[in-house]
């Protein structure tokens, strides 16, 4: 028998997991089992979890739906644990280095206790100084065990459930296990505490608990806060039926309802039903208040005397004048120009129009990318609803004549954007855009992840430095309610480098969608319109943005590229967009497709793909043609930059250093070899995982139609998926 069982429920936190498992497999005491508690074998936090398994027995994942709630999960993990003492991490929590030595040293110490209680660290997510919340509660405890009567005031609902080990037989002989959904912390906390006989206290740090940019989800708007009065009166219903004594009871008594004035103050986690929720906690407070209770003093104890007396008006009267400062605050609108400035702010007062949806990509370069896709989808599947592309001025003849667009800046673009029910971008929308309460905003990204983003960029300097405010930018985060991802590795990242509450959706790139859904015909068609000569071999160029660099410098002289390569070929050059100026560079067998709307188009156009470090190697997957990688200046990129992952490790097929290795890959055939082929057979395995032809029709259905994710159309296997055929079969030459 292990003599720690750590059980470590991963409802979306897959993205910061593996800190979680690594700092406890990292442990210089190692006699525990893991338990990882994963919604699905096929869930983002199962595939993070089946690697650690595979390398460590210790590891023992198990499975509990996320309908279950956190407590289900815990549930399920302690009934799998055969540890002595079981412990209890949420999954972006960590274990500080040498926890299970100090525990295991403590209980030596104090004996095998039903409880031991330990002190944790909260760490902003961001900047700031952690803070450590049990400290004082723990501060007065006996140096060795004792009762829970000893100290009064360690009622345990005010500390986490992972800030305390419990003997597991403890637990089983009194039938103990996380109640309810919500607020499950309280009840399981308060009720072990009446039952335990003996506990005792390890005054240091033993987790890291890392608080969620998002914040804590109990404390998000909903109905579900009903449930703290419930934990409320479970407690102390128990707390009545044991005869706990009157120095025992008034602790607790104060502590539950602490929680319960805080929600019923707070505005925003009660939109509705305040007055009920008031009123119920008015008459457990009277029902439950111990025989001569003195309320605490100041502003609290006088919340505690309008509880009492259930004077819901009165109460509302106080907190009115915060909540009125706060409401404006928050709707005040700040687009530049006071005229524009009143018309939005007009707009706003309107009711949202369920049947307006707005789109925008590349911060409003033209009709392109995922939002292009989905509105194209929409006109087939949701034709009642009307849909209004927004561009830039001079994008306005990227806009196909059958669609209806609105200039950015315009007088219809604002109004679009107070009265449309769906807001859908690849990048963000103005600071100025207000998130209305009813609307529904989808970021759709425009790629995969190989380069930090977001939040991640913040340690990487000269990124930094372009980025701008992160705190604007997070401030946009928090407007978005769907994220779309096209593989697990991007819904891992993107959890972290945008932290929020949205939700993601694990549909694929409906951009994508063309890879899989084009004809001979169409490629035939683009290669046309692009300039490809009969009998050529297209080979596309497309290297990424450099932060480090002014301006747009190929790392690669593509004349002589050409000419060590022979005359088969020609070079599509596909320079990053931030470098299109409509211009034409090079000529002959160099064909600019910078300027070219469609960069799938480009990719369909094209035999191969030569590119660095840009999440086109991704899309282009999808085609299953071969792909090069010229990474010339992959250290200083990767150092500069910052990197998810080591491309280097893991590249999409041949890797070359320098021209000379690039050109010989092609002359040699390497390229498209045996081991190239296996190269990109395992990239797609890895990053094409929910690309299959339906990502734009999956994302309509769930999103503007809002159809419940069961009947939304899975994603077709890998295997049986059929790529748009290639112009031509690369040969060597």
């Amino acid at each position: 028998m292990p003599r720690f069982s750590i059980v470590v429920p991963s409802h979306g936190v897959a993205g910061r997991l593996s800190q979680t498992l690594d700092s406890i497999l990292a442990q210089s005491f190692g006699d525990f089992e893991l338990i990882p508690v994963c919604d699905a074998p096929d869930s983002p936090a199962a595939d993070v979890v089946a690697g650690y398994a595979e390398r460590d027995s210790r590891v023992t994942p198990v499975h509990s739906p996320p309908s279950a709630g956190l407590a289900g999960a815990r549930n399920t993990g302690l009934r799998s644990a055969v540890g002595g003492h079981v412990l209890f991490l949420d999954g972006d929590d960590v274990l500080v280095p040498g926890a299970l030595a100090a525990l295991d040293a403590r209980l030596g110490a104090v004996g095998d206790v039903d409880v031991l209680y330990f002190e944790h660290e909260r760490t902003p997510w961001w900047e700031g100084e952690p803070a450590n919340p049990a400290a004082p509660l723990l501060a007065g405890a006996p140096d060795g065990a004792f009762s829970p009567g000893r100290v009064p005031r360690l009622t345990g609902v005010a500390l986490p459930a992972w800030s305390a080990a419990y003997r597991r037989g403890f637990l089983t002989e009194q039938g103990l296990a996380f109640p309810g959904d919500h607020f499950t912390d309280t009840g399981f906390g308060g009720l072990v505490a009446l039952r335990a006989e003996r506990v005792a206290a390890l005054r240091a740090v033993v987790v890291r608990h890392l608080l969620r940019r998002q914040g804590n989800r109990l404390n998000l708007p909903g109905e579900h806060h009903a449930e703290l009065l419930d934990q409320t009166e479970l407690v102390l219903t128990r707390a009545v039926e044991q005869g706990l004594p009157a120095d025992r009871l008034g602790p607790l008594f104060e502590q539950l309802f602490a929680a319960v004035l805080k929600t019923a103050a707070h505005p925003r986690r009660l939109p509705a039903g305040r007055r009920a929720f008031f009123r119920r906690a008015s008459a457990l407070y009277r029902r439950h208040r111990p025989a001569g209770y003195q309320p605490p003093g100041g502003s609290l104890g006088v919340q505690h005397h309008l509880l009492a007396a259930g004077s819901y008006a009165a109460f509302r009267t106080l907190r009115a004048a915060n909540r009125r400062a706060a409401r404006a605050a928050a709707l005040l609108p700040r687009p530049r120009g006071l005229r524009t400035r009143l018309r939005y702010a007009a707009g706003l007062r309107l009711p949202l129009d369920e049947n307006l949806a707005v789109y925008c990509a590349y911060w409003g370069r033209g009709y392109a990318c995922n939002p292009a896709a989905i509105h194209a989808k929409a006109r087939e599947l949701a034709p009642h609803i009307r849909s209004v592309f927004l561009v830039e001025p001079d994008a306005v003849d990227s806009v196909p004549r059958d669609v209806e667009y609105a200039v950015i800046g315009s007088r219809k673009y604002w109004q679009a954007l107070a009265r449309a029910k769906y807001l859908v971008n690849n990048a963000n929308f103005a600071d100025a855009v207000v998130k209305r309460p009813g609307s529904v905003h989808l970021q759709t990204q425009h790629g995969t992840p190989l380069k930090k983003m977001g939040a991640d960029q913040a340690t990487y300097p000269v990124v930094a430095a372009a980025t701008g405010s992160f705190a604007r930018l997070l401030a946009r985060v928090d407007r978005w309610d769907y994220n779309l991802t096209s593989n697990r590795h991007s819904t891992e990242m993107w959890e972290k480098a945008f932290p929020g509450a949205h939700e993601i959706l694990e549909y694929g790139y409906p951009r994508n969608d063309v890879y899989y859904t084009a004809s001979a015909e169409d490629v035939a068609r683009a290669r046309k319109e692009l300039g490809v000569p009969d009998g050529k071999k297209a080979l596309l160029y497309a290297p990424t943005h450099r932060d480090y660099a002014t301006g747009f410098a190929s790392g690669l002289d593509l004349a002589e590229f050409c000419e060590a390569i022979g005359d088969d070929y020609v070079v599509l050059l596909r320079a990053h967009y931030f470098y299109d100026q409509g211009s034409s560079r090079g000529g002959g067998r160099i064909i600019d497709v910078t300027g070219h709307r469609s960069s799938e188009d480009v990719c369909l156009a094209s035999d191969a793909l030569i590119t660095d470090y840009s999440s086109i190697m991704f899309d282009y997957a999808n085609l299953d043609r071969p792909i090069v990688v010229y990474a010339d200046d992959w250290e200083v990129y990767r150092e500069v930059r910052g990197v998810y992952f080591d491309l280097m490790a893991s590249p999409p097929g041949r890797v070359a250093r320098t021209p000379e290795e690039l050109a010989a890959v092609f002359r040699d055939g390497t390229y498209a070899d045996e081991s190239a082929t296996a190269l990109r057979a395992a990239f797609r395995e890895r990053f094409c995982q929910f690309d299959d032809g339906r990502a734009a029709e999956r994302v309509v259905r769930r999103v503007l139609l809002g159809e419940p994710p069961e009947s939304i159309p899975p994603v077709i296997p890998l295997a049986e998926r059929v790529p748009a055929p290639a112009a031509a079969t690369l040969v060597r030459s």
